[in-house]
């Protein structure tokens, strides 16, 4: 598994951490101009933008444009890229960003078709790179460099990772965690696509082993079965930071799709009362709503020590 850490961080050198360099492909469109502002104003270090056709201008008078990844990798030796295309786009943005040599790719579009996903996972794949979605909120350690569409006002810096399907979710339990007194050290977006680049125990994965980390909470939702996978990896794992979980759509009716594509129940098949059952299997309080999550966790910490 590719260190997240090293990607986002670098490597300390008197303790204090260079500030990555991020592009942004689809930087003059709207929402990649906005948010290419908002990650900059919160401190991202944007080196560049790709934007086909409008090559050798300045995004902002600041930040140089490129008509290729491979030229804007050329001249920044970036290895992380943030995509602002449709949909459609999606799979030729991103091939053009990991042949390039793009080491974490967040995908931002939402709705990508299935077969273009698992075109660019199999090409991430042989390239040893991360994706982050489609159609996810983005990635962040919380006062250092924030990638992604995510408000800035619910995190704080700390000691607790937040894996999350849903971005809404994200921002309103971390918020939560932060009014507790809880820090994060990463947030992850996992993506709301059917099919997504990180699952949660690709992410959980990512950050088991984070230094100091002082717990986990997981942010699921109805649908699949990616968190009965995730609850059996971490019994398996024996890892024993305190972890809470909260699952979205408890009350959503079977055989209906309830927010992201891939959150619908088929029977028993990806239903909230699966989830809870293997996540108190392995010791995972769920909460039942989620302003208990930072009460849940607050409970487990205090077993631990």
């Amino acid at each position: 598994m590719t260190d997240i850490f090293e990607i986002l961080k670098g490597i300390p050198e008197d303790s204090d951490y260079e500030k990555k360099g991020v592009i942004v492909q689809g930087i003059t469109g709207a929402y990649g101009s906005l948010h290419a502002r908002n990650m900059i104003s919160y401190g991202t270090n944007v080196v560049a933008g790709v934007t086909p056709g409008k090559g050798g201008q300045k995004f902002d008078d600041a930040v140089p444009i490129y008509n290729t990844m491979q030229e804007a990798v050329d001249a920044t030796n970036a290895k992380i890229s943030i995509i602002f295309v449709p949909a459609k786009f999606f799979l030729g943005a991103a091939k053009e960003a990991l042949n390039a040599g793009i080491k974490l790719l967040v995908a931002i579009p939402e709705h990508v078709p299935i077969r273009d996903t698992m075109e660019v996972l199999e090409l991430a794949n042989q390239k040893g790179a991360v994706i982050i979605g489609p159609n996810t909120p983005g990635i962040m350690i919380p006062e250092l460099i924030k990638i992604g569409i995510m408000p800035p006002m619910p995190f704080k810096a700390g000691r607790i990772a937040v894996l999350s399907k849903s971005g809404t979710l994200l921002y309103e339990i971390s918020d939560a965690l932060t009014n507790a007194g809880f820090g994060q050290s990463i947030t992850i977006g996992i993506g709301g696509d059917p099919v997504n680049g990180t699952r949660l125990i690709d992410a959980f994965e990512m950050v088991k082993d984070i230094p100091d980390l002082d717990g986990m909470v997981v942010v699921g939702e109805i649908g699949g079965d990616s968190e009965e996978i995730l609850a059996q990896r971490i019994m398996d794992s024996g890892f024993n930071k305190p972890t809470v979980a909260y699952i979205a759509g408890r009350a959503a009716p079977k055989e209906k799709r309830m927010g992201h594509a891939g959150a619908i129940v088929m029977g028993t098949y990806g239903s909230a009362e699966s989830k809870i059952s293997m996540f108190n299997k392995a010791n995972i309080p769920v909460a039942k709503r989620p302003t208990e999550v930072p009460v849940l966790l607050a409970g487990k910490m205090e077993k631990s020590d």
